[in-house]
């Protein structure tokens, strides 16, 4: 078997299927610092710029969101959770921006992400989706650029 013909640089887009899409936009445009980048309404499709990655909802009443079967709730969610990298991450300036937009807080820890170990801040978005804000590694980053020197 061969190497694949190419090198993943990093997540493009997520795309979640919602049933309230102006109150998530609200939420990741307000708490998180998105931004609305591109609306198409023929679809229900509205795209998120999340840094460098797109974060796509998908009105579960619009076109996209009815080829999609039921929606996320009580008896299941659209994905475990998504992780978004923070920079500066300051917990208590986090937690207190989070509690005056009366976001639901979930746990905080120490966890593994794409840089290496560090603070990670769960929180959940109005439909009940685990966000996950990630600070920097603990230690010395990993070599990510190894992976473009490439390209």
């Amino acid at each position: 078997m061969s190497a694949p013909p190419f090198q993943l640089l990093h997540l493009d887009h997520v795309v979640l299927r919602v049933r309230d899409p102006e109150a998530m936009v609200a939420f990741y445009c307000d708490v998180l610092g998105c931004s609305v980048e591109r609306r198409q309404d023929a679809i229900g499709l509205i795209q998120l710029r999340a840094g460098l990655s797109l974060i796509d909802l998908v009105d579960l009443d619009g076109k996209l969101g009815r080829m999609g079967g039921a929606g996320p709730g009580a008896e299941g969610r659209n994905m475990d959770h998504l992780c978004l990298r923070a920079d500066p991450f300051d917990r208590d300036a986090i937690v207190a921006h989070l509690q005056a937009h009366g976001a639901r807080i979930g746990d905080f820890g120490s966890r593994y992400g794409a840089e290496g170990e560090g603070p990670s801040q769960y929180l959940f978005d109005p439909e009940g989706n685990l966000v996950e804000l990630k600070g920097p590694p603990d230690e010395v980053p990993i070599d990510t650029g190894a992976a473009t020197a490439a390209t």
